[in-house]
């Protein structure tokens, strides 16, 4: 049990971000979802830009809320630094928006664009889910949850505490 807690420990963070990660997916589905069946935002067009769109602010907020809580602990205080934070965060992930809107069709354009099981360019999606993950986490990590120096001595000292 102490071995699971040692790894628990020192993937914390990866770990949490999976999972959140996990249910940020699932409120944008179900955001979406109740906004198509509940208010009839199911059509083309307009319509589903809107429901997208809706369901991405409350995905992206509720990223926001559980990176800053739990994932990076943010030691953020006072209305100016976290409305800092927010806006760093809130920004990046329409940066990696809007590259999970264009590579698609760039890998497509070079040659990746096989499909999987009736899916048109799936690889060509797959390859860009993993990278706009990988921008989302390395982006908070070193742009909008950057820890102090002394921040992080403290959180290392915590840790091995724990162990």
């Amino acid at each position: 049990m102490n071995k699971i807690k040692e790894l628990y420990l020192k993937h914390k963070e990866i770990i949490l971000y999976a999972i959140f990660g996990g249910l940020t997916t699932l409120v944008n589905f179900v955001v979406t979802f109740i906004l198509q069946k509940g208010l009839g935002l199911s059509g083309e067009g307009i319509e589903f830009i809107i429901a997208n769109s809706i369901a991405w602010v409350c995905a992206v907020a509720f990223a926001y809320v559980t990176s800053h809580l739990y994932v990076f602990e943010s030691k953020a205080k006072g209305f100016g630094a976290i409305a800092e934070e927010a806006a760093k965060f809130v920004g990046s992930r329409i940066f990696t928006g809007i590259i999970e809107m264009l590579l698609p069709s760039g890998l497509v354009a070079i040659g990746i664009d096989g499909s999987l099981l009736s899916f048109e360019g799936f690889w060509a999606k797959a390859i860009t889910g993993i990278v706009v993950i990988i921008l989302n986490y390395v982006l908070s990590k070193l742009f909008v949850f950057r820890k102090k120096k002394e921040e992080q001595e403290e959180t290392a000292q915590m840790e091995e505490e724990n162990v």
